[in-house]
């Protein structure tokens, strides 16, 4: 797929001798959802504040739709639409005219059906004269959104869309952006909520440490990477392990009455059935059996954790 967003040999060393970010490199495809996870103080806002044209890089180059950041920022800078994480408006102004302002902020001219178009595709339009200080939490939310695609953005960076936003408010913002990624809008966002990252996402990057340490399909990722668990639940509570059973690594609740075995998905023998042969064979019965797939948060935290 042909990249909008390009990021080459990018580091970031601040004033204080802290490193934020080393030799990063990440291609963004036109037209994706793409998610940025990892832990705080990983880098995910240098990174975003970088291609924003917020901080300014130390080593390496970074384009928007082939523009440079640094030498082309006028054209990088007006394709590029970000939502913070904190809400930042005038409070005692009205909706409309927060979102008219921010569109004349990049130099568009003023064009009231545009602006309503934005509205009306945020559930905002009925809102448009009440002043921002009445709203809801999730009602500002989306003002912040509006504000970054006034200036018709085809790149949109959202950072921690959903934070202190209720479930269902978090569902109707899903909604949103898989909305404006259907409109032609790259998606960028970074986030918390692992399920938010695994239910909207078509790509995920890890970042941990100012480095990228995986880049991966999101599917393809889970697919490869998630790992799949039997548990099962017995007749009777087990003190220990048979010696026959060491080698499937099982792990044995702590009261002795469930056995979790671990095994990959992709691998040519499972060894389920050798294992159920040899529980049979040392006179351990179960009652229930039940089956599990790793999440990606599983996925992130064991990743995370291999790289300390």
């Amino acid at each position: 797929m042909q990249s909008i967003i390009s990021v080459s040999r990018l580091s970031k060393t601040y004033e204080s001798g802290f490193q934020a970010l080393s030799d990063i490199n990440l291609d963004i495809n036109r037209g994706e959802i793409f998610a940025l996870l990892g832990p705080n103080g990983a880098g995910k806002t240098t990174l975003i504040s970088i291609i924003c044209g917020i901080v300014t890089p130390s080593f390496g180059t970074v384009t928007a739709d082939g523009h440079d950041i640094i030498t082309d920022y006028r054209a990088a800078r007006s394709i590029i639409g970000l939502v913070p994480q904190e809400l930042t408006t005038e409070v005692f102004e009205t909706v409309w005219a927060t979102v008219t302002y921010s569109r004349g902020l990049f130099g568009k001219p003023r064009n009231d059906d545009k602006v309503a178009d934005v509205l009306k595709a945020l559930s905002l339009y009925d809102k448009k004269d009440d002043k921002i200080v009445t709203l809801s939490g999730g009602m500002k939310r989306r003002v912040m959104i509006a504000k970054a695609l006034a200036h018709e953005p085809t790149i949109l960076f959202l950072d921690e869309p959903t934070a202190g936003v209720d479930v269902e408010l978090r569902r109707d913002m899903w909604d949103v952006v898989r909305g404006l990624r259907d409109t032609g809008v790259t998606i960028i966002l970074t986030t918390h909520y692992i399920e938010e990252a695994e239910e909207m996402a078509d790509r995920v990057g890890v970042i941990s440490k100012g480095e990228i340490i995986l880049v991966e399909d999101k599917d393809r990722l889970m697919h490869q990477l998630g790992k799949k668990q039997l548990t099962l639940v017995l007749q009777k509570p087990l003190d220990t392990l048979p010696e026959s059973l060491v080698p499937y690594n099982l792990e044995r609740s702590e009261d002795g009455t469930e056995l979790v075995y671990t095994y990959d998905t992709q691998a040519e023998r499972t060894g389920i059935t050798r294992l159920l042969a040899d529980l049979s064979a040392a006179e351990i019965r179960f009652r229930d059996l039940q089956t599990e797939q790793s999440s990606l948060e599983d996925i992130f935290v064991n990743l995370v954790r291999d790289r300390r």
